[in-house]
């Protein structure tokens, strides 16, 4: 978005593996980020993270990704897509926002007049892009942070999860990513209640294979947690494939949320502020990820989850 001069919300396109091919009527400024896909414009090789001159009738092809997972097309002007729930994605599993499901042959999609510009467009990066394609790519274990129930796994289990290696299986989605390997050793046998959970929270089944809350997981849980991905290192995940080995490195709050602010340049400030909400109580929106509350009378409408 920031490189062809969107506000940092516009609506853009998700490609998970596979790229496809895209018609433009009208003329367009675009940019493609995420896992490498090769793509062409009117059969001429372009490149990654520039903004890229369209013309009316030409045709972009994207390729598959060569490493990696999703990509992201983002046009000028941003998608013309129906905001719901404050959010322009689509929820594949219950067919709620965007247009209800992913794009299908055929398919016309409108942009430049939702008035999501808010800066002219830059041919270049960014200052700063260099170290974020740097820390998306790099070959290092991924952070994570102990866990509500971490006290509930012995120690030679919290040990594994950074000694052994684990591989995403193929049932992984945007729900969670599922990992094998070595059964993980709880401490405490008895079940857990049923309790909200956080986007990164590592859940340990009861076959001992921990699975990954990703950003469509659902609200509560019964599984204990051993442990939760540090924000830092979230879209790193998110470009983990199917079979693909991953390493984990245990880190304290702190440092995670240290690096967390170094690698957003700051940027989260501007996102993280203090409310009230309904005259009663305050809660941090927007900003860190790793909070879960609950505000108001408790009350539960039909229509409405």
């Amino acid at each position: 978005n920031r490189l062809v001069g969107n506000a940092d919300r516009a609506p853009v396109l998700e490609m998970t593996l596979i790229g496809g091919q895209y018609a433009f009527h009208g003329p367009a400024q675009i940019a493609l980020t995420g896992a490498p896909m090769p793509l062409r414009l009117a059969g001429v090789p372009v490149p990654m993270w520039r903004m890229i001159v369209v013309r009316a009738g030409e045709r972009l092809a994207i390729e598959g990704a060569a490493t990696g997972v999703r990509a992201y097309l983002a046009v000028r002007g941003g998608l013309d897509v129906a905001p719901c729930l404050g959010s322009a994605s689509t929820h594949l599993v219950s067919g709620v926002g965007g247009l209800g499901r992913a794009l299908r042959a055929g398919d016309m999609l409108g942009f430049g007049t939702s008035g999501f510009e808010r800066r002219p467009p830059g041919e270049h990066a960014p200052p700063g892009f260099d170290r974020l394609i740097e820390h998306l790519s790099a070959d290092r274990p991924i952070r994570i942070t102990p866990g509500l129930q971490a006290d509930w796994f012995t120690d030679a289990a919290c040990a594994s999860m950074t000694l052994d290696s684990w591989t995403v299986d193929d049932r992984s989605d945007r729900m969670g990513l599922r990992l094998t390997g070595r059964a993980i050793e709880r401490r405490r046998p008895d079940e857990l209640l049923t309790e909200g959970v956080t986007l990164g929270a590592i859940q340990v089944l009861p076959d001992g294979q921990p699975v990954i809350l990703f950003v469509e997981h659902q609200t509560t849980g019964g599984y204990p947690k051993i442990g939760n991905l540090a924000a830092v290192d979230r879209h790193r995940a998110g470009q983990l494939r199917p079979r693909a080995r991953v390493r984990f490195e245990w880190i304290d709050f702190e440092p995670a949320r240290r690096h967390f602010r170094v690698s957003h340049d700051g940027d989260h400030r501007s996102q993280c502020r203090r409310r009230r909400i309904a005259g009663r109580a305050g809660g941090r929106l927007g900003g860190s990820a790793d909070r879960l509350g609950e505000f108001g009378q408790c009350r539960l409408r039909r229509s409405c989850r």
